[in-house]
């Protein structure tokens, strides 16, 4: 077997890794975007959906994961095509993180509607979708700058987490005056509350993937940097 052969199979090994991640990637995408849809429905077949999906995008990490181990103990990969493989080891951790916040705000959903919501909170979970509209554009770009080793889109999924952040304060100000004016809305508002921190973490997992397509591409640990610096380590 010659080194051409050898090295056509490994990067279709490579290529083969990056499109089940792009898969796991849009089914925690839909995941996220049908627990919304629970929310602002108040749709318990929709929340039961996401619970199921749950398991799928479980399954998957561990056979990525799996996959994984196996390239690089046959392969022994070096430079970028390492920092690659570990890439994509916490990028579809990162990712299975995304599925578990889905899950998390499918079962507040369920309990919300057992246990009944009051209609003061209904503006509150509209501000939700917006919310969540945000983060999940964030992970869809974050897919996207992956899928293409984009750099520069990569930079704009970790500025645009600011704008995630200030809404989720927004939303926690909203409902902290609906606790303190109406005290009988406390146990709903509380459920909202962890959707809404739920949705910020799906944008900080976004955020996490972006900087690990620098470190693939560039070759540079950018997190825990502030963004002006991470945009001139990024060109």
């Amino acid at each position: 077997m010659t080194d051409k052969h050898l090295s056509t199979q490994f990067d279709a090994e490579l290529a083969g890794i990056s499109t089940r991640v792009l898969e796991m990637g849009g089914l925690v995408e839909a995941q996220v975007a049908q627990a919304v849809y629970a929310l602002a429905n108040f749709s318990s077949e929709t929340a039961a959906q996401v619970l199921v999906q749950e398991n799928r995008v479980n399954q998957m990490e561990i056979e990525i994961d799996r996959d994984l181990s196996t390239i690089i103990a046959r392969r022994q990969p070096t430079a970028r095509d390492l920092r690659l493989l570990i890439a994509v080891s916490k990028t579809i951790g990162n990712l299975e993180r995304v599925g578990d916040e889905a899950a998390r705000i499918a079962r507040t959903v369920q309990r919300l509607i057992n246990t009944g919501v009051s209609s003061r909170l209904l503006k509150p979970v509209a501000d939700l979708s917006y919310e969540c509209s945000l983060a999940t554009a964030s992970l869809r770009k974050a897919l996207d700058a992956f899928a293409r080793l984009d750099t520069e889109k990569a930079v704009e999924v970790i500025k645009d987490d600011n704008q995630i952040d200030q809404e989720f304060d927004g939303l926690m100000r909203k409902l902290i005056t609906y606790m303190m004016e109406d005290p009988r809305t406390i146990g709903a508002a509380i459920d909202l509350v962890f959707v809404a921190k739920a949705i910020e973490r799906v944008g900080d997992h976004a955020k996490n993937l972006a900087e690990q397509i620098i470190y693939i591409v560039k070759g540079t640990d950018v997190r825990h940097n502030p963004v002006e610096t991470i945009e001139s380590l990024a060109k």
